[in-house]
């Protein structure tokens, strides 16, 4: 699931623990210069989770760091498993692909040829437009009541019916708006196409299939051996269990567990024709509006093709980067909500590149003048479903995203703010006159502009 969030991350021991898996031999200075980043990761940002980096399908370096439970004081290590969000999408689209080539459905058909009672202004939307979020159908995890109602069961069916007679935001095809909506539509054409639960068909003829034994649906109630629990940090240094979500409710748009050892697996089938002929693998990885494919983003950076795709779900974050010129991947999951996975893949696969990075560090509080701060209270717009409120607290600033609590911010500049309860920055941006016409939250790799509305 992908549900633009401040939420924090959770305080975790400094522990780095022992990988036992095969590792191909690399440059000692890179391998130093690895285990160096980590460690900064883990003393500035509480870093706690599981990484691996790979090339050609041979591991460059993997690693578990801080606790997979706290409460029993387990260690992550590259086997636990951890809840994926939306990079569950990817293989959501790859089963499409699947029943195409196998004549069961085409990306070309209209969603009402499998959506029982289809409202009459879903017949232009294909199961292509679900696919690449063009649909035009709105996102139920932007609605307003969702953080109210994400703990009761709701089926696929149940979750299609709140968003079913909503009207569509624009044209199908015409533009790219993220919306976990589609993707949950597509775990029902899956189930009608197959007559299988969405869970089962993806075991049979992906994960099974390809050894992939650790992976599968989170579903809440069944026991699966060693999963980690989900977490947040509220404040500094106070800590909470992640909110609880019903896992029915996230279904094909973010409901699987995966292990960073297991996507080794599923990386080297991308390569092949095992899961997904040439055609469909093609098909998957081509941009339709923007940068978004089936499932998966691919951009370009620096002049080097990168294809990825990053997963947000109460009390995880995940990260998956693939460089295809050079085979390598990197793959990065955190059970700590807030985490910067994007940014932890980005900057070990610069150092493997021998590319640029930064080293995490300790970001200094400054005196700003109580003037200034004034003139950064207001609201600030991503987009019509979310905004950021900034307002005063005492003598410093807090800031709000729709539906969550208040973080403080502390200065370093008189335009740079940061975060000490998730790793993230926010630059105010002037006009010639002075005026703040936008703000930037730099998060997970990713910077992001939100308009001032007041």
């Amino acid at each position: 699931m992908k549900r633009m969030t401040f939420a924090a991350s959770f305080l975790v021991p400094f522990l780095a623990v022992a990988v036992a898996v095969a590792q191909q031999s690399v440059a000692p200075d890179t391998t130093t210069k690895l285990a160096e980043y980590m460690n900064a990761q883990v003393q500035v940002n509480r870093f706690a989770g599981s990484v691996l980096l790979a090339r050609e399908g041979k591991i460059l370096f993997a690693n578990g760091y801080g606790m997979a439970n706290l409460e029993h004081k387990i260690p992550n290590t590259t086997s636990t498993k951890f809840r994926l969000g939306s990079i569950t999408k990817q293989f959501t689209a790859a089963v499409i692909l699947q029943l195409q080539e196998r004549k069961r459905l085409s990306v070309e058909d209209s969603v009402c040829k499998y959506v029982d009672n289809c409202p009459e202004a879903w017949a232009p939307i294909t199961i292509h437009h679900l696919l690449t979020h063009t649909s035009g159908i709105p996102n139920f995890t932007s609605f307003p009541d969702y953080q109210k109602t994400m703990m009761l069961a709701s089926p696929p069916e149940k979750t299609v019916e709140r968003f079913r007679d909503k009207p569509l935001e624009f044209t199908p095809g015409e533009r790219f708006s993220y919306s976990n909506s589609g993707y949950v539509l597509l775990g029902v054409i899956i189930e009608k196409v197959t007559g299988q639960p969405y869970d089962r068909y993806l075991r049979e003829n992906i994960f099974n299939p390809l050894g992939m034994h650790d992976t599968g649906y989170d579903w809440t109630a069944t026991v699966i051996p060693v999963r980690a629990s989900g977490y947040e940090r509220r404040g500094e240094g106070n800590y909470a269990n992640a909110t609880f979500l019903d896992m029915t409710i996230p279904h094909a748009a973010g409901a699987l567990y995966s292990t960073v050892e297991d996507f080794v697996k599923w990386e080297q089938a991308l390569w092949t024709e095992k899961i997904l002929t040439r055609a469909s693998l093609d098909a998957m990885f081509k941009p339709f509006r923007g940068t978004y494919a089936y499932g998966w983003n691919v951009q370009d950076r620096a002049g080097r093709k990168v294809i990825s795709h990053g997963g947000g779900i109460d009390g995880f974050n995940t990260s998956f980067m693939r460089y295809p010129d050079v085979k390598l991947f990197a793959v990065v999951f955190s059970n700590v909500q807030g985490t910067a996975v994007g940014r932890v893949a980005q900057d070990l696969a610069a150092i493997a590149l021998g590319l640029p990075y930064e080293l995490p560090r300790e970001r200094v509080e400054i005196k700003v003048d109580s003037k200034i701060l004034d003139g950064y209270v207001g609201r600030y717009e991503f987009s019509p479903t979310l905004s950021i409120t900034i307002s005063r607290e005492g003598e410093g600033l807090v800031v709000q995203l729709t539906g969550q609590s208040k973080l403080q911010m502390f200065p370093e500049s008189e335009t740079k703010f940061f975060l000490r309860a998730v790793d993230a920055q926010i630059s105010f941006v002037k006009d010639s006159d002075g005026r703040v016409t936008h703000l930037i939250l730099h998060q997970g790799g990713r910077d992001q502009k939100a308009k001032r509305l007041e």
